[in-house]
C-alpha cells in the first residue's frame, strides 16, 4: 500500500474522486454514470492533445502551436468538405493527420536544423498558423449548414456504449502507452529529457528525436482539428484560442516535468480528466467564470510545486546512494 501511495497517479485519481464526491453532495446527478461518461467524452480531445504535448515536453521542449495547428487543420478539412462534400470522411481524417504532421514537422526542422529554442519557434508558428487560418478562409466561418451530415455525424455514433470521440481518445492513449513503454523512440524521448549529453554517447540522435516528437504532436493536433470542428460544427480563426495553455496544464497536473524526462501516459490522462471534472463541476456549484480561471491556475501552480519537490527528493536520494557507494 505504501508503495502504491507513492505514485502521483494515485493521488491525482483520489483528488478527482474527492471533487466528484463533494459536488455530488450538492447535486446528486453529477456522479451518475451518464454524466461521468459525458465528462470523459468532453475531455477526449484534451487528452489526445496532452499526450502529443507530453512527447515534446519529455525532450525538454514545448509546443505552443498545437491549438493553432488544430485551428488551421480544422479549417482546411472543413473548407474541403464544404466545397467537395462527396470526399470520404476517412480521407479527410487522413488529410488532417498529414497536414498536422507537416505543421509539426516544420516546427521540428527549425528546432533540429537551425537549433532555435523550441519556445521561440512555436511562439512564432503559433501566430503564423493562426494567421493562415484567416488567410485561407478570408476571415469567413464554415458553419454547420455548409458541412455534410457525414462530416459532423461520425463522432456522434455510439459504439459499445461510448461515443466514437471517446474511442478516439482511448485508442490514442493505448498507442501512446505502447510508444512510450515498448519502443526505442519512447525510451529515447525519456533519455533526452534526463540527460541529452549522455544520450548522444548512447547513439541517440537528439535533434532527429526532437523532430519526431514535434511531428507526432502535430499529427495529433491535426486529427483533433477534424474532431474539434465536427464536434462544435464551426471553423473560424477563434477556434481553440488560448487552448495551448490548457494542454500544457493537463500535462503539468498529470506529473510531466517541464524540465523533461518525467511523465507517464496514465498521469497525463488523469491530468486532463481532472481539468475536465473541474470545468464541469464549478459551473454546477455557481462559481464565477473568473474564479474558475483562478482555481484552475492555482491547481497548475500546486502541480508545479509538487513536481519540483518530487524531482528534488529523487535528486537527494541519488546523491545519498552515490555517497554510500
Amino acid at each position: 500500500m505504501n508503495r502504491l501511495m507513492k505514485h502521483r497517479e494515485v493521488w491525482l485519481a483520489l483528488a478527482i474522486l474527492l471533487v466528484i464526491v463533494m459536488v455530488t453532495l450538492r447535486f446528486s446527478r453529477f456522479s451518475q454514470p451518464s454524466n461521468l461518461l459525458t465528462i470523459f467524452n468532453d475531455t477526449s480531445i484534451l487528452m489526445m492533445l496532452a499526450l502529443g504535448q507530453m512527447a515534446v515536453i519529455l525532450t525538454r521542449s514545448i509546443d505552443l502551436s498545437m491549438a493553432s495547428n488544430l485551428a488551421l487543420t480544422g479549417m482546411v478539412v472543413a473548407m474541403i468538405n464544404a466545397a467537395f462534400p462527396q470526399v470520404p470522411i476517412p480521407l479527410l481524417m487522413a488529410l488532417s493527420l498529414v497536414v498536422g504532421a507537416g505543421l509539426g514537422a516544420f516546427n521540428g526542422v527549425l528546432v533540429w536544423r537551425l537549433n532555435i529554442p523550441p519556445i521561440v519557434v512555436t511562439l512564432g508558428t503559433l501566430t503564423i498558423f493562426r494567421g493562415l487560418v484567416f488567410v485561407i478562409s478570408g476571415g469567413a466561418w464554415v458553419n454547420a449548414a455548409q458541412m455534410s451530415p457525414d462530416f459532423i455525424g461520425l463522432q456522434r455514433v455510439i459504439f459499445l456504449g461510448l461515443p466514437v470521440l471517446s474511442w478516439f481518445a482511448i485508442v490514442t492513449a493505448v498507442l501512446f502507452y505502447i510508444l512510450m513503454t515498448r519502443t526505442p523512440l519512447g525510451r529515447s524521448l525519456y533519455a533526452i529529457g534526463v540527460n541529452p549529453t549522455a544520450s548522444v554517447y548512447t547513439g541517440i540522435d537528439v535533434g532527429k528525436t526532437k523532430f519526431l516528437a514535434f511531428t507526432i504532436a502535430g499529427a495529433v493536433a491535426g486529427l483533433c482539428g477534424y474532431l474539434w470542428i465536427s464536434r462544435y460544427v464551426i471553423a473560424s480563426v477563434e477556434v481553440a484560442g488560448g487552448y495551448e495553455l490548457t494542454i500544457i496544464a493537463a500535462c503539468v497536473i498529470g506529473g510531466v516535468s517541464i524540465a523533461g524526462g518525467i511523465g507517464t501516459v496514465p498521469g497525463v490522462l488523469l491530468g486532463a480528466i481532472f481539468l475536465g471534472v473541474i470545468n464541469n463541476a464549478l459551473p454546477v456549484i455557481n462559481i464565477s467564470p473568473f474564479w474558475q480561471m483562478a482555481i484552475s491556475g492555482s491547481a497548475i501552480l500546486l502541480a508545479v510545486v509538487l513536481n519540483a519537490r518530487g524531482e528534488a527528493s529523487k535528486g537527494r536520494i541519488i546523491l545519498k546512494k552515490a555517497e554510500a557507494a
